[in-house]
């Protein structure tokens, strides 16, 4: 190991250019360490406990930790490798036992307790005017977020838990880190495992040539002849719209389906299943019923049966148009072959009907949607709501050459840094997502906590001593957006499918949500909001992808420059509901196995088996309403990172929930101008600014002036009328 370990040196920007991977694993270790000195400090001070010297301290103590970590794990789900995959496999239980090890200290927890009983009953000291409002002695609306949400996370983590019961919780707590790590690297090692390699001419019926040129370029890349197709989203997407070879699709499908599912060494089923076991256990030990009950008091939606009562109405509703759209679609197979209509038949003739009903076909499209206008066009429309601009910026660190950072600001101030990674490689997982290597947050200098005068200064994150009375320092965000978008072959630049715009969008509206957050602490910034409201701003920007006056910004062909004819964008529009009710229904059937699999308890009985054996499948078939034949070993759930990899368990139903709050808040920029500054300024003071420092709720109202109306969505997909 090099004598000097660079992420426990002095810097800013991840120094991702020096980052190996044998500086994780004594960084990290040393980052613990001070963090267990900073917070052993707060729990075993003998000075009476102030929200500054006990819930700002704890706010800040691992903030090295957390920096360095986010760089570790961030890098482990899109340039990952064998080694960090173990290194992360190794040092993740040990960030664990720390959190559980903070949150369940019992002198933390009365210290910020003790806290909460001052200020409740009027005898909050106050410091220097700075932290609580000199007249009424008390805390800013942030500040009794800060300590409520302290307080709940204390408790939520099993503070009050006591002998037997709290050391099988932290233990249980171990062993879900590990499965969740093992469920990701299973899912992605799966996925890159299959190809298929083509070495014929006519089984190439239907793809069209830009699928084609990628393919080759894909097995040129491999030393082989022909063409490759891939589990990647940009290979298989466009293969299964287009691919007239009725038997390739099949192949495709069931490969995609059965990833975690094979029953071989990746296979997550019994992972699925600890993990399941493990969560429901965890909710039994808090004093809830399920793991469902427990996640859901803590979101928007509060309880379980909102929650089902919510989707209960949206099947209702989206129901017996789902089964027309499958009537449509399925008709088109019908006029050209008998036989049974397979969910690997779905996409190639719901395209057909497509182009027969609106005469779009999303492929030719394609080259009007270079990748850079895109990424020009979303930066020009966050500079015509917010008046932001977007400066690329060679100079900083990257730890892939795919990999482009911007400097954006607003006029007036820098506000952050955005790394955008855009294609797919073996080293990243599928999908798309917004991801932080440091969020917002502010501090006045000299008037941060200090205990017993050995507070730790990071260098470039914390005021010198030599800083006292300095004004209030804002520390701006370093925020990632990773897609896995189609690449640009020899022939032509990176040519994104119209479903790709929306993805591009819908990843800058959580990256936007970050980087124009204004509060005070970290853990309350950005997209650090409620589950279930967190999809809202990033939903709300997609609807701007079918707006003429949007689209007429960037969208021209990139090799002749002619702007997106004006019945393409009208196309567009039309088709804007297209399988509206199917999709739809999709979403809620995820929705629904999430439900599912985290309504389990320990107490009820056996899971449903398949074969003898048990198996996700089985569930999931129990889960969903089904209106296409189940395909034996195909299974959504044992690639269902969302839930079992990430943060979503109990909370996938949130894409519908804020769905419908985001058509609702769209509605009122399309009263008042979809380019109206004004009503982006209220949105982005109310909301983008305010992070998790407000309720939901209460953030809704005040940006529409009343509570959400549950119909908005289903008027934006047709199903309802304006009443």
């Amino acid at each position: 190991m090099k004598e000097e370990n660079i992420l426990l040196s002095e810097w800013d920007l991840p120094p991702f250019d020096e980052i190996h991977n044998e500086d994780f694993e004594p960084a990290i270790r040393a980052a613990l360490a001070e963090a267990e000195r900073n917070v052993e400090a707060i729990a075993a001070s003998d000075e009476r406990a102030t929200f500054e010297n006990t819930v700002e301290a704890l706010e800040a103590a691992d903030r090295r930790l957390q920096r360095v970590s986010a760089i570790m794990m961030n890098l482990n789900e899109c340039c990952t490798s064998e080694e960090l995959q173990e290194t992360v496999m190794q040092l993740e239980p040990e960030l664990t036992r720390f959190s559980l090890k903070v949150m369940t200290d019992r002198r933390l927890y009365e210290r910020v307790a003790s806290v909460q009983r001052a200020v409740a009953s009027g005898q909050w000291p106050v410091v220097s005017g700075q932290l609580a409002d000199a007249k009424t002695n008390s805390l800013t609306t942030e500040q009794q977020t800060l300590l409520e949400e302290m307080l709940k996370g204390f408790r939520r983590h099993g503070v009050d838990l006591e002998g037997e019961a709290a050391e099988r919780y932290k233990k249980n707590e171990e062993e879900l880190t590990e499965l969740k790590l093992r469920f990701s690297q299973n899912a992605l090692k799966d996925l890159n495992a299959w190809t298929l390699h083509l070495t014929a001419e006519g089984d190439l019926e239907g793809l069209p040539e830009s699928v084609r040129t990628a393919a080759r370029e894909e097995a040129a890349s491999r030393g082989l002849e022909g063409w490759v197709f891939t589990l990647a989203a940009p290979s298989y997407s466009p293969f299964m719209t287009y691919s007239a070879r009725r038997d390739l699709r099949e192949r495709m499908y069931r490969a995609y389906g059965s990833i975690g599912n094979r029953g071989n060494e990746n296979d997550n089923n019994a992972v699925i299943r600890r993990i399941v076991e493990l969560r429901a256990e965890q909710a039994r030990l808090l004093g809830y019923d399920t793991y469902c009950d427990y996640v859901l008091c803590d979101r928007m939606v509060r309880d379980l049966p909102t929650l089902q009562g919510f989707m209960q109405r949206m099947k209702e509703a989206v129901l017996p148009e789902a089964r027309r759209d499958l009537g449509e679609v399925a008709s088109g197979q019908r006029s050209v072959v008998s036989g049974q209509f397979m969910p690997w038949d779905f996409a190639y003739y719901a395209e057909r009907l497509r182009r027969e009903r609106y005469d779009l076909d999303e492929e030719a499209l394609r080259p009007y949607f270079p990748l850079e206008a895109v990424r020009e066009g979303i930066f020009g429309l966050y500079g015509r709501l917010y008046g932001l601009r977007f400066e690329e910026a060679t100079d900083v660190p990257v730890y892939h050459e795919e990999v482009k950072v911007y400097r954006v600001s607003d006029g007036e101030r820098e506000m952050g840094l955005l790394y955008l990674d855009m294609h797919p490689r073996a080293s990243k997982r599928s999908g798309a997502w917004m991801t932080e290597f440091r969020g917002q947050w502010s501090v006045a200098s000299g008037q941060w906590p200090v205990v017993s005068g050995q507070w730790p200064v990071v260098s470039g994150q914390w005021p010198e001593a030599s800083e006292q009375g300095a004004v209030r320092r804002d520390v701006r965000p370093q925020i990632q957006v990773v897609c896995n978008f189609s690449k640009p072959t020899a022939e032509a630049p990176a040519l994104l499918r119209f479903s790709e715009v929306e993805t591009f969008m819908h990843e800058m509206g959580h990256a936007m949500h970050g980087m124009l957050s204004e509060v005070r602490y970290e853990s309350l910034s950005g997209t650090n909001v409620k589950r279930d409201f967190v999809e809202m701003p990033s939903q709300v920007m997609e609807n701007w992808c079918y707006e003429p006056e949007f689209l007429a910004t960037f969208a021209r062909h990139y090799r002749t420059g002619e702007v997106l004819p004006t019945e393409y964008i009208e196309k567009i529009r039309a088709s804007q509901n297209h399988l509206a009710a199917w999709y739809c229904l999709r979403q809620l059937n995820l929705g629904m196995t999430d439900i599912k699999f985290h309504t389990w308890s320990v107490e009820s009985g056996q899971w449903p088996v398949a074969g003898g054996q048990w198996k996700a499948e089985a569930v999931e078939a129990e889960a969903m309403e089904n209106l296409l034949p189940r395909v034996e070993g195909c299974c959504t759930a044992t690639n269902f990172s969302h839930i079992f990899g990430g943060g979503y368990a109990s909370g996938y139903y949130g894409y519908k929930w804020a769905e419908v709050l985001d058509a609702d808040i769209y509605g009122r920029f399309k009263e008042e101008g979809i380019f109206n500054t004004d009503t982006a300024a209220r949105f982005r003071r109310e909301i983008l600014a305010k992070g998790g420092t407000v309720a939901p709720d209460i953030l809704f109202r005040n940006f529409m002036g009343r509570d959400p109306d549950p119909q908005a969505l289903l008027r934006r997909m047709g199903l309802c009328s304006g009443e």
